[in-house]
């Protein structure tokens, strides 16, 4: 992939860790997006080691704020347990959207909101599930962060649909999150449509909370 640059003024570069995409004006701080489930083709080690990858090289472009989508959201809460850990700079915060969490896949939401979603096929996820774990446990915080120790992390904002078969893992983890002291916005919106139709803008707020919360004295 070269370099783009689109007429809209955004141009997207070429990046040892994927695609980068710039605004027509200089922003403040970089989003490093992990999209969906495409990592359950990789194993969980390598995953999060590419993840963090991604991380420091968008380091050097400014403050750095994490967000992901189903697995990816995951792996993004299970960076923030690593870079803990490690003792490493953590980002501002993260979104996470209709996150998977708990790779376990017990989850009452995931039988009663099945209707809601049909082309989500929990059976053929679980299958993907256990070859991406090959062999480790499935509560190895690793791959279900739901299970990881949540104390020191930034704060989190989840979106998710009431009617999500994933549902119950943002609830799970944002009560975990918050009994551990840490900062979270909780939305859970009706359908998947009045989700999508809002991610952009609830996550550009919380942005804006957590820059306030920095500031005020």
């Amino acid at each position: 992939m070269t370099d783009l640059q689109l007429d809209s003024g955004v141009r997207v570069e070429a990046s040892p860790v994927g695609p980068v995409v710039h605004p027509p004006r200089p922003a403040g701080t970089v989003v490093l997006y992990l999209h969906g489930d495409r990592y359950l083709s990789g194993a969980p080690e390598s995953a999060l080691v590419d993840v963090h990858a991604g991380y420091r090289y968008s380091q050097a472009a400014g403050p750095v704020v994490v967000a992901g989508e189903r697995l990816g959201a995951g792996l993004a809460a299970a960076l923030l347990a690593r870079l803990r850990d490690a003792g490493d700079p953590l980002p501002r915060c993260a979104v996470l959207v209709s996150a998977l969490l708990d790779l376990t896949m017990q989850a009452p939401s995931l039988l009663l909101n099945a209707a809601a979603d049909p082309a989500f096929r929990v059976t053929e996820l679980r299958r993907r599930v256990l070859r991406y774990a090959a062999g480790r446990e499935l509560t190895d915080p690793r791959l279900s962060p739901l299970h990881a120790n949540l104390h020191g992390l930034p704060p989190v904002q989840l979106l998710v649909a009431g009617n999500d078969l994933l549902l119950d893992d943002s609830l799970a983890f944002a009560a975990r999150a918050a009994r551990s002291g840490v900062t979270v916005d909780l939305r859970v919106r009706p359908d998947a449509a009045s989700l999508r139709a809002e991610v952009g803008t609830a996550m550009a707020a919380f942005f804006g909370e957590v820059d306030a919360m920095r500031v005020r004295p």
